[in-house]
């Protein structure tokens, strides 16, 4: 399902064209007007991008790769803004779901599986530091990858700001927060961010949260699986909503 591009010109032309690109790998050392044109763009663009030793390059592909190969996404992410007002425009109770650096491709996959049972319209994500949707993310999804809209974002924060001035409830969910989730009114439009697999969610980010709410733990082990979480998180707020 997924692909790879290779060589610096038609990497470069993929970027133009809007390609939904995961990842991009470039040979240590690769110089040249070319290159920093390509460089440039990338950072432009916001595209994850690994200077790594030619031997790398040359397991991804056999072909004459240039230093230069480029991993792309099996599905298409939607523009932030667009997304979002079409779901406000069609829904009267939205639900959103926020990743705040979850990395592992599979925990993004099992995340994307429930939260496409529960009714999640869409996944925002950041462009840095997100796991890629690779051909394991949508295998783990179990095809839900395909179902649910997923937007790639510059800064999280920002997105919150958005979300907020638009009338939606932003809650963080987090160990370190007072009170548990069943506190917590999902039954209006609402925005939930799952924090990184080892870090949670930033400081400054939790910061900018409307509530932080915790799943109660009754055992010794302080914190669950991301992706168990998160499935905790979903079905309260259908839980609340089918009352």
């Amino acid at each position: 399902m997924s692909s790879q591009i290779y060589g610096i010109r038609a990497v470069m032309e993929a970027i133009n064209a809007n390609q939904p690109i995961n990842k991009i790998f470039v040979q240590k050392g690769l110089k040249g007007e070319l290159f920093k044109e390509l460089e440039s763009s990338v950072r432009k663009n916001g595209i994850s991008l690994s200077y790594v030793p030619i031997e790398k390059l040359n397991r991804l592909t056999r072909n004459n790769h240039q230093g230069v190969v480029a991993q792309i996404s099996p599905v298409q992410f939607h523009n932030f803004e667009e997304l979002v007002e079409q779901v406000l425009n069609n829904e009267k109770k939205p639900l959103f779901l926020m990743l705040d650096g979850v990395s592992d491709v599979r925990n993004f996959g099992a995340i994307i599986r429930t939260a496409e049972c529960c009714g999640v319209h869409a996944i925002i994500i950041p462009k840095s530091g997100a796991a890629p949707i690779t051909d394991d993310t949508v295998k783990t999804s179990a095809g839900a990858a395909f179902n649910v809209p997923i937007t790639k974002v510059d800064h999280l924060k920002d997105a919150i700001f958005y979300l907020q001035s638009s009338g939606i409830t932003v809650t963080g969910a987090t160990e370190k927060a007072d009170d548990d989730i069943y506190g917590v009114d999902f039954n209006q439009p609402t925005a939930i961010i799952m924090g990184s697999e080892d870090k949670g969610i930033s400081p400054s980010t939790l910061n900018t949260l409307d509530h932080q709410a915790k799943v109660p733990l009754l055992g010794k082990i302080g914190s669950l699986n991301v992706s168990v979480a998160c499935g905790v998180f979903l079905y309260e707020v259908v839980r609340q909503r089918k009352k």
